[in-house]
């Protein structure tokens, strides 16, 4: 499974067109998280995303134009609608259909068939949401280890974005929050919740909130819990900015507690 799942990170980040030494070296030296850690970090994220509750894997959040799906609510669009966040539902399809794993047929159509949140609501009981709703509770560890793959595959690619003068020091803190498990579970969960910071739509007024944007904004600090911690409060500066950019008919401001609590757990122990 290590093997796997390393392979599977090489296979995203050879997609990226430039990987420096400083990528490599920081991916090869991030430690190997255990089984038990790896399930923590699941659970957190199924806790972060759904509260912990199987009825949370298929969700359509108010304010929003399409459901959120999974331990990681990944996003998928339907048919009428093609929004600007990253769509990472069929990327996790993808990622299924590469471990030879069959989801239930109505997760592999090519756009989500509820069109709307009145008829998610109609259908949430149905047979085909139920069903989904209850693989994706007997998969949590594959849901898991493509959240860490995906994790793992941004690093090579905020690097070849970021300016040259910076990715030293971009790949020197993703080392030196990764030298402990929570700090891990930082960067892991990140992607998953606000991406990598690459995608040119996900930014107001050019400002990215993601994955290369928190790197970036972060104080110099020793490594481990201090790294953790700084890692948390840059993110929350990158979500605060995010929210005072924000269309303000999109009434962001509502999300930013639970944002700023997510981040809290960034420098907590994953238990």
């Amino acid at each position: 499974m290590k093997y796997f799942t390393y392979s599977v990170f090489l296979a995203l980040a050879s997609c990226a067109p430039f990987s420096s030494p400083s990528s490599a070296e920081a991916a090869q030296n991030t430690p190997a998280l255990t089984a038990a850690q790896k399930s923590a970090i699941g659970k957190k994220i199924w806790q972060n995303e759904c509260a912990g509750s199987v009825d949370g894997l298929t969700t359509w959040n108010h304010g929003e134009e399409f459901p959120s799906l999974g331990i990681g609510h990944f996003i998928w669009y339907t048919a009428h609608h093609q929004g600007p966040f990253t769509e990472s539902w069929p990327q996790f399809m993808t990622y299924c259909k590469q471990r030879q794993i069959t989801p239930p047929a109505v997760g592999l159509l090519s756009h989500c068939p509820w069109n709307s949140p009145d008829a998610f609501k109609k259908e949430f009981r149905g047979a085909s949401m139920t069903q989904l709703r209850e693989w994706l509770a007997a998969n949590v560890t594959l849901q898991t280890d493509f959240i860490i793959a995906r994790s793992r595959a941004a690093l090579p690619k905020i690097l070849s974005s970021a300016p040259a003068s910076d990715r030293q020091r971009i790949s020197a803190n993703y080392s030196k929050v990764a030298s402990t498990p929570h700090g891990q579970y930082a960067l892991i969960d990140y992607v998953n919740f606000k991406g990598d910071g690459l995608n040119q739509a996900e930014r107001y007024n050019g400002k990215g909130w993601g994955l290369l944007q928190v790197l970036g904004g972060m104080k110099d600090v020793a490594s481990g819990q201090a790294a953790a911690k700084e890692f948390s409060e840059s993110a929350k500066r990158a979500l605060q900015r995010r929210i005072s950019n924000a269309p303000p008919a999109r009434g962001e401001a509502r999300w930013l507690p639970g944002w700023l609590n997510r981040c809290d757990t960034y420098a907590r122990p994953i238990e």
